[in-house]
């Protein structure tokens, strides 16, 4: 096991193995997708949202231009019915994915940070950060 030598509050980073570092890199890359995937769905939810509305408007001008069946259609077929199956609207989707799967995933992510880091963040994009400010500095002092 490797040292542990920091709280995340602090300004020192944990010891950690490359092989530590790069697994914790991996699940906080991975949870950075599944956030942007969130973003899509909330951008899917939004959108057929946003079509809906214009359907609705449809359904009365369809109506108003004489055209009853298909205005009933779209009353009873269509703006009722959800996005997966019958009932399951795109807010559903959302929610289960942020209450499910998102949520799971991001709590997966806090532990592994926990029992690996001591709850660091980042480990990598620091040490990355670091050595090119300290690549930097010896630049200046050559100079």
């Amino acid at each position: 096991m490797a040292k542990r030598e920091s709280s995340p509050d602090s300004g020192s980073l944990p010891d950690l193995t490359e092989a530590e570092q790069e697994a914790l890199h991996r699940v906080e890359l991975g949870v950075e997708w599944l956030h942007r995937a969130h973003g899509d769905l909330v951008e899917f939810h939004h959108k057929t949202g946003h079509a809906m509305d214009h359907l609705a408007a449809a359904e009365d001008e369809l109506r108003d231009a004489g055209h009853k069946a298909l205005a009933d259609a779209l009353r009873d077929e269509y703006l009722p019915r959800g996005v997966i199956d019958e009932d399951r609207w795109s807010y559903d989707v959302l929610e289960a994915y942020q209450e499910g799967f998102l949520a799971d995933l991001t709590a997966f992510e806090e532990r592994a940070r926990d029992e690996v880091a001591d709850g660091h963040r980042h480990v990598n994009e620091r040490r990355m950060e670091r050595e090119w400010k300290r690549r930097a500095r010896e630049t200046d002092d050559e100079e």
